[in-house]
């Protein structure tokens, strides 16, 4: 253990937020998302709610203040009368981290998977909420 690093941090999940680069994405995927078969790297961490995994990642990872959307959810496929009401979260949780961040984009669902493939890695979570899935692009780390 080390000391100020969140717990539901696994040391495999740290790995791969320091390997990532500028430009690089992590999908933090829900319980229904086809994660294994998405994912170029896979980190389990089943039993975890995404909301508490983003406040513990967005500590450490910077956003990408240089891309037009550093921050994508999936969106609701038409028809579907879903309202992901954890977006609200996530604005929440972004903002408290990065005050400059913009707003988060809406992907369409198979663009979203196609994005998801070419994501650094996938964090395959037990999130139950509906369109609960979301994409990170990783920033620059500037010290102050």
């Amino acid at each position: 253990m080390l000391k100020g690093i969140p717990s539901i941090l696994s040391p495999d999940l740290l790995k791969i937020l320091m390997e990532m680069g500028h430009g690089d994405e992590i999908v933090l995927a829900d319980g229904n998302f086809p994660a294994a078969s998405h994912a170029l790297r896979l980190i389990r961490c089943d039993g975890h709610a995404i909301p508490e995994l983003l406040d513990a990642i967005l500590k450490f990872f910077p956003l990408d203040t240089y891309a037009e959307h550093s921050v994508a959810l999936m969106e609701v496929v038409p028809g579907d009368p879903a309202v992901p009401v954890i977006w609200d979260e996530y604005k929440k949780l972004v903002d408290k981290h990065d005050p400059h961040a913009r707003e988060l984009k809406q992907v369409e669902r198979f663009a979203f998977y196609d994005r998801s493939k070419q994501a650094y890695a996938v964090i395959a979570t037990g999130e139950k909420a509906l369109y609960a899935n979301i994409i990170l692009k990783k920033g620059v780390v500037v010290e102050s």
